[in-house]
């Protein structure tokens, strides 16, 4: 998989002191309600080197292109379409457990699904389904400027390359670190310390984005603040439902609205 890398970036802004999963708060300690979408206390600033981003539900929205592909895999095998809990488990994992996830009763479904997949999947048919999340790239071209690095921890394997070349994202991320780069994919924590060793970056001062139980695993297992993606059922230290109101967050130290 190709990595783009850059080496350690410059600082970021003042750190606020609210703990991993424990809320916004403002300056005098108070808990913010993160539901209040009025709130605009400020709170002290973070001071962040490397943004962490989560591939599916966050840079993209991919439920159809995801839903496409492990239907193509059901069906050929001979079951169902995938019911809705199974979908959204496939959703958030590698394409293996989600195969053996499938066919967790069927063994012999699944040596047939996983050899269909490496020799008739053409992942690149499935990539024209995904939707680019609104005001991404205006977003990573910011944080570029303040001089934080931009990387992306994903649980996708061959397809994520393709991905990078059709939207034409290596230039805005500094590494990609996918489920074939580490032993332990997501929930552990080996692909984000893969990327603060490679970029040279403090786990204080980074943030990871995802929408999933997965991603905010995965944030609290590497010890990196999370900020949840239009998802607020998630335990996090924030939440934005627009990639722009991220750079509210850093910028002025006021909750986004939205």
């Amino acid at each position: 998989m190709k990595n783009s890398l850059k080496g350690s970036r410059g600082q970021g802004l003042p750190c606020q002191t609210a703990g991993l999963g424990q809320g916004l708060k403002d300056s005098s300690g108070k808990t913010l309600d993160p539901s209040n979408p009025r709130i605009l206390e400020p709170f002290s600033k973070w001071q962040i080197s490397c943004v962490i981003y989560d591939c599916d539900g966050v840079l993209f929205d991919s439920l159809e292109a995801n839903g496409r592909l492990y239907n193509l895999i059901a069906t050929s095998m001979g079951r169902p379409p995938l019911r809705e809990n199974e979908l959204k488990y496939c959703h958030t994992h590698t394409v293996y457990e989600s195969i053996h996830h499938m066919f967790r009763d069927d063994e012999a479904s699944e040596k047939r699904a996983i050899e269909f997949l490496k020799e008739q999947v053409d992942f690149k048919k499935f990539i024209v389904y995904l939707k680019m999340e609104p005001n991404i790239l205006e977003t990573l071209a910011q944080l570029e400027k303040r001089g934080i690095a931009r990387a992306i921890s994903t649980n996708r394997t061959t397809s994520m390359e393709h991905i990078m070349e059709r939207f034409d994202l290596w230039p805005f991320f500094d590494m990609v670190v996918t489920a074939l780069d580490v032993q332990n994919p997501k929930p552990d924590p080996e692909s984000v310390e893969k990327i603060l060793a490679a970029l040279s970056v403090d786990r204080e001062q980074t943030l990871y984005v995802g929408d999933s139980e997965v991603d905010r695993d995965t944030a609290l297992s590497s010890g990196v603040r999370f900020i949840a993606y239009k998802n607020r059922e998630l335990q996090a230290d924030g939440f934005i439902d627009d990639h722009l109101a991220l750079l509210k967050l850093l910028s002025n130290g006021q909750y986004p609205q939205g």
